[in-house]
């Protein structure tokens, strides 16, 4: 009979309890199911154990189905309490915009580009209904509900998002955020791009002089798919930051382990600047006190430092921006 969870299939050789803070706190493997059932909410579900393990094994698919049961087994809601105002904004997003949609291609920034950086939204959504005709919708992709383990309510909201989106008539979707790009591509009826493959289809942008340090967002890690389509905007070979393996905003942990959340990042040089290409984690950093900056912003030739302080009145706003008249 095949195992319900296949960290079954771990040899304890600890290799993903040394590479993840979350593990190694609690001195288990991704395969102690028994132990990990009771802390699947403190997971970042940054999948460091699954690239460390000599198996394969996803941990991140195993902590997401601990969740998923938990919720059924709990009537559809997450198993434990700290999740109330995520859901409150997140579960029918409370800022959903799509009245500047138009043409068969809009923009997505998600939740936390446009909340970090509200005058460079406008910048770049008013470009590309310059250039190409291209519209804007504020929306959230659905991840933070489908990591909480919903299911049932991550599907509703993929199912309204397509029903609105066939309704526009858009045939294709351009995702500024990586979590977006990851959560969404091939679940949506139209299309999914990114807006660095856009930006270079359009002929805009700039390029990155010199060596840089990027620090890639979880979603990306493994495959790496955003920074090699970005790659062509930078003229210098990237030096890789991944030595940490989180922002400490991942897979909602940071509600159970606030004191790890703060502690994940301390490896980063505070001296030098840090770029990422993933609002969540420059907002993190910039938290933190320390020199972020999002590559999209460098492409584009805008200076606008992450508004940690107003993030959430931005998102707010977002709901009733409206573009200019011509």
């Amino acid at each position: 009979m095949e195992s319900r969870y296949p960290g079954e299939a771990c040899i304890h050789c600890h290799l993903c309890q040394k590479n993840c803070m979350f593990l190694s706190k609690y001195k288990i493997d991704i395969g102690d199911t028994e132990k990990l059932k009771k802390l699947s909410m403190h997971c970042f579900l940054c999948g460091k154990c699954t690239r460390v393990c000599p198996k394969g094994i996803d941990g991140r698919k195993i902590i997401l189905e601990m969740r998923r049961q938990a919720a059924t087994e709990n009537g559809e809601k997450p198993a434990e309490k700290g999740y109330g105002m995520l859901l409150w904004e997140k579960r029918n997003y409370r800022f959903r915009n799509y009245k500047n949609a138009g043409g068969k291609s809009v923009l997505f920034p998600g939740c936390n580009f446009p909340s970090f950086y509200p005058e460079t939204t406008k910048y770049l959504a008013e470009l590309l209904k310059k250039e190409a005709d291209i519209g804007i919708v504020f929306d959230c992709c659905g991840k933070p509900v489908s990591e909480l383990g919903l299911e049932k309510e991550e599907k509703r909201i993929l199912a309204d998002m397509n029903k609105r989106l066939d309704q526009l008539g858009a045939e294709e979707v351009v995702m500024v955020c990586p979590n977006c790009y990851h959560f969404l591509k091939g679940r949506l009826h139209a299309r999914v791009t990114d807006i660095y493959s856009k930006l270079l289809e359009l002929g805009l942008g700039r390029k990155i002089p010199g060596e840089i340090r990027i620090f890639p967002p979880c979603p990306d890690r493994k495959g790496k798919e955003l920074l090699e389509k970005m790659s062509v905007f930078l003229e210098g070979e990237p030096c890789l930051e991944e030595k940490v393996q989180c922002c400490g905003l991942g897979g909602c942990a940071s509600v159970k382990e606030p004191k790890l959340a703060a502690e994940i990042t301390e490896d980063l040089d505070r001296r030098q600047t840090v770029y990422t290409y993933c609002a969540s984690c420059s907002g993190a950093f910039t938290r933190k006190g320390y020199k972020a900056e999002h590559l999209l912003l460098k492409i584009l030739g805008r200076e606008e430092t992450a508004d940690v302080k107003k993030s959430l009145l931005n998102r707010v706003k977002s709901r009733y921006w409206r573009k200019k008249k011509r």
